[in-house]
């Protein structure tokens, strides 16, 4: 009996590498490398599951190219905007993901980026490493305090309230906006507040964005809506790049219209506008939201029994709905 062919398109720890060996032959690019979209199609053709990235798009013609063997696509991320799940659904074809093992790691990130940015951290760490001049005086690269403070979260899914439970412990209010009231519960526990997307913008002093990049969130943050948050404000984002008008807000910070943001995610990774390089008031990380070894392991391995358990008929553990 011919063994399933598992296509895995990075690399990906060797924890993971196991569970998908015990169920196939694994494919994977050596040099570990991101594949352009034709190797990407010639590696696949005559997979029976692909491992994949949320770099890689994964479409109709990805799907044309792996043939009718292709069972099921699980990708080792939480979100799937690369992922067109009508056109794999409509062949057949079970899409899984990833959700749950990062909450807490790109909720730390969140609210390290958050503190970065009010604190000034990157900008101080620059200044010692420039070798500057400076001395303690009370007026000295003066952040901006946490408590009393509002944190707006947009999107209180698991990462939102993770971020959250972290804000309270530092003393912050909560209020959130989504296409969903969160259960009442989870209100409850963390003291948030609903309110419409205006609102949020208007009266939080930190706005962290943790919703889904979908055609209804690209560029929900844009010029507008950094003119409507208030002039001491702070952006954080961990969710996804073109959420954020890039352009738009390397402007605002430059002439003021906010006063700083935490970015771990871009518009065009792996570029960044140049704009953002150029400005002491943002924080900038490589999207590192996951990126701890725990996790990161974690997530893999998710998506590695999720592939060999659609290859030996039984139900993936978190399924993607198309």
């Amino acid at each position: 009996m011919t063994r399933p062919r598992i296509v895995v398109t990075r690399k990906i720890p060797e924890a993971a590498v196991e569970i998908l060996r015990e169920a196939g032959d694994v494919w994977s690019p050596e040099p570990d490398r991101q594949l352009p979209v034709e190797d990407l199609h010639r590696a696949a053709e005559g997979a029976d599951a692909i491992v994949s990235t949320l770099q890689d798009p994964i479409d109709a013609g990805l799907a044309d190219a792996a043939g009718a063997r292709l069972k099921v696509v699980s990708t080792v991320a939480v979100g799937y905007d690369n992922i067109d799940v009508p056109a794999l659904t409509d062949r057949g074809v079970v899409v899984t993901n990833t959700p749950g093992v990062l909450t807490d790691a790109t909720a730390d990130l969140a609210f390290g980026l958050l503190l970065a940015v009010t604190r000034r951290l990157g900008e101080g760490e620059r200044l010692l490493r420039a070798r500057e001049p400076w001395s303690f005086q009370l007026g000295f690269m003066l952040g901006s305090g946490l408590q009393g403070k509002t944190l707006g979260i947009v999107g209180l899914g698991q990462i939102g309230q993770a971020t959250a439970r972290r804000a309270r412990a530092f003393g912050m209010d909560i209020v959130y906006s989504g296409r969903r009231r969160a259960p009442e519960d989870v209100e409850r526990e963390l003291r948030a507040t609903h309110v419409d997307g205006d609102e949020l913008l208007r009266t939080a002093d930190i706005v962290s964005l943790h919703c889904p990049l979908t055609p209804q969130t690209r560029h929900l943050i844009d010029a507008d809506a950094l003119a409507a948050m208030k002039s001491s404000a702070y952006l954080i984002n961990t969710t996804r790049g073109p959420v954020v008008d890039e352009g738009a807000l390397a402007e605002a910070l430059a002439n003021g219209v906010i006063a700083g943001a935490g970015l771990d995610v871009f518009e065009h990774e792996p570029d960044v506008h140049p704009g953002l390089l150029e400005l002491d008031n943002v924080a900038l990380a490589p999207h590192l939201g996951s990126a701890t070894a725990e996790t990161r392991t974690a997530m893999a391995v998710l998506a590695a029994r999720n592939a060999a358990a659609v290859l030996a008929g039984d139900e993936p553990l978190t399924p993607v709905k198309g």
